[in-house]
């Protein structure tokens, strides 16, 4: 009964509404204090506290300390993976929501999840490496091509050395908000550092949401055609 009483944990501490709060900030990939965190949750510093430490003890969260301040991050890929896809979930079966904003559009379009390009532009993206055949889906996985390594090596992105390591270099991850799969793993973590390194987006200060400037919707266009 060990793996219902592990699933019965780590429900129960991502359903807290604070810590869930808490652990949907974190979904940016910055590191963030428990102030910080206390106000993204709602609760008192105290109150925050308890929380992160419940979070850390379950290994759902990192803590690294710097001079007098500890700064909280998620504590892996598959923690993000495992909380996009609770909302993914929860998007298709929560209930009926009013018409979203501005803000949420945005969003919807182009975000960070954990350390990879989510979103309608995330999406398209994986569509079009496969449709180009750089990225194959083989029994429902996603599995680098020669010609997509080939292709990324090209680019500047050293796929020989992603796959030397743990991690896998394609994952796919289900995006709450398309209800499709963008690109995840090493090379999904890599495409997203190569976007903002090129200055194609800009961060949405306190935000996941990225927003591609004209310039850089126009090269990433370009990057999907290539």
């Amino acid at each position: 009964m060990k793996a219902g009483t592990d699933l019965a944990q780590i429900g129960s501490l991502v359903g807290d509404p604070a810590r869930a709060n808490m652990l949907a900030a974190l979904m940016g990939g910055t590191a963030l204090t428990a102030s910080e965190l206390a106000l993204e949750a709602g609760v008192g510093l105290p109150t925050a506290s308890s929380h992160l430490a419940k979070l850390s003890e379950a290994g759902l969260v990192d803590v690294v300390r710097q001079g007098r301040h500890r700064y909280y991050t998620l504590a892996d890929h598959h923690v993000g993976a495992m909380l996009e896809n609770i909302m993914g979930v929860a998007a298709k079966l929560g209930p009926t929501r009013v018409l979203p904003g501005p803000r949420d559009q945005a969003m919807r379009e182009a975000r960070v999840c954990y350390d990879h390009l989510a979103g309608e532009m995330g999406v398209a993206m994986l569509d079009s490496f496969i449709e180009r055949g750089l990225i194959r889906l083989e029994d429902g996985l996603p599995r680098l091509s020669e010609a997509g390594t080939s292709f990324f090596q090209n680019s500047g992105i050293d796929v020989n050395g992603m796959k030397r390591k743990r991690r896998p270099v394609c994952r796919t991850c289900l995006d709450w908000s398309a209800r499709r799969a963008h690109l995840a793993g090493s090379l999904g973590a890599a495409l997203l550092d190569r976007i903002q390194a090129k200055g194609w987006v800009r961060r949405e200060k306190g935000s996941r949401t990225i927003r591609f400037t004209p310039m850089g919707r126009r090269e990433f266009e370009l990057f999907l055609r290539d």
